[in-house]
C-alpha cells in the first residue's frame, strides 16, 4: 500500500507530444483550448464567493472570468478568498448583462438545481466537461454559468444556454456552496482536457468561424419574435411558452453563419410581405 502510495504521489502530467512536464507549461495546441472557456459568474451576492471560484478556476486550469453585475467588487473578501489567484480576479470582466457576458460564444451550458416548467437538454458534470473541451478544442467559446447563490439561475437566463448542467449532490442536502460548484466543473473540464491531450485524434475539430456566436442568435430571437408578431402567428398578450420553445429547438443544432443569413433573409423578406412593401417573391 505504501508504495502504491508514493507512486501515485509522485505521478507527473508529461505530454505525450512535446515532452514537456506540467500541463501549464505544455506548448501544444491542445493547452490553448483552455483559454476558450470562460466562467460567468450571475449577481453574485458576496464577494468571498468570486475569490472562491477564482481560487478552483486556477486550480484547474481556468483563467477568463465574466462577472454579471456583482453586489460587491473588487473587494478585499474576494482577494482573501482567492488565496493567490489574484490574476484571475485582476483580469475579470465585468459586465451589465447575461448577454454582455455571452458575446462571442458559441456554446453555453448553465448550471439548474430544479424542475423547469419547460424541459431542456439536461447534462451532467462529466459531460459538461466533455462538451466543453470537444468545441473548445475546435477554436469555439465556450461559457460555464452559475447563477446567485440564494436562486441560482432565472428561467429567462436558462432559456440562453443550450444545455442545463445538474450536480448530482446528497438530495437530502443538496445546496451547493458556489465556489464548490464552479470546483467540480472546472474538475471536469480539466480532466477532458488532459484525456484530449493524451488521446491524439480523439477530438473532432470544427472550424468555430463557420457558427453562429449567442449575440448573433439572440439577433435572430429578436427577430424572429418580431416577425411571428407581425403575422399574428404569436400574441405578445399571451406568448405562453413559443419563444422558449423555438429557443431550445434552435439550441439542439450548431447553426452555422450561412444558415443564419438564410432565417434572416426568410424573415425580412416575410415582413416586407406584411408590410406590404416590395419582396423578392413576384407573382
Amino acid at each position: 500500500m505504501a508504495a502504491e502510495v508514493s507512486h501515485l504521489l509522485s505521478w507527473r502530467y508529461v505530454c505525450r507530444f512535446c515532452k514537456i512536464e506540467g500541463p501549464e507549461s505544455c506548448i501544444c495546441e491542445h493547452n490553448t483550448l483552455l483559454q476558450n472557456i470562460r466562467v460567468v459568474l450571475v449577481n453574485t451576492s458576496h464577494p468571498g464567493n468570486i475569490g472562491g471560484a477564482a481560487r478552483a478556476m486556477k486550480n484547474m486550469g481556468l483563467s477568463r472570468l465574466v462577472l454579471v453585475q456583482p453586489k460587491e467588487f473588487p473587494a478585499v473578501d474576494a482577494s482573501a478568498r482567492a488565496s493567490g489567484a489574484d490574476d484571475v480576479l485582476d483580469n475579470a470582466q465585468v459586465v451589465d448583462s447575461l448577454e454582455q457576458a455571452l458575446v462571442g460564444c458559441n456554446l453555453v451550458m448553465g448550471t439548474s438545481a430544479r424542475e423547469r416548467s419547460i424541459p431542456w437538454p439536461l447534462i451532467g458534470p462529466r459531460e459538461c466537461g466533455a462538451k466543453a473541451v470537444e468545441h473548445a478544442n475546435g477554436g469555439e467559446e465556450i461559457a460555464l454559468v452559475f447563477g446567485r447563490e440564494h436562486a441560482g439561475l432565472t428561467n429567462e437566463e436558462l432559456q440562453r444556454c443550450h444545455f442545463h448542467v445538474h450536480i448530482p449532490s446528497n438530495p437530502d442536502f443538496s445546496s451547493l456552496n458556489l465556489a464548490a460548484a464552479v470546483q467540480v466543473l472546472s474538475y471536469e473540464v480539466r480532466m477532458a482536457w488532459l484525456a484530449a491531450g493524451a488521446v491524439p485524434g480523439k477530438v473532432e475539430k470544427v472550424d468555430a468561424s463557420e457558427l453562429a456566436t449567442m449575440d448573433e442568435m439572440e439577433l435572430f430571437y429578436d427577430h424572429l419574435e418580431k416577425t411571428l408578431v407581425g403575422i399574428g402567428f404569436l400574441d405578445p398578450e399571451k406568448p405562453k411558452h413559443l419563444m422558449p420553445r423555438l429557443r431550445r429547438l434552435y439550441g439542439r443544432v450548431a447553426v452555422e453563419r450561412s444558415e443564419m443569413s438564410i432565417l434572416r433573409g426568410i424573415l425580412t423578406e416575410t415582413q416586407k410581405v406584411v408590410r406590404g412593401e416590395p419582396h423578392k417573391r413576384k407573382d
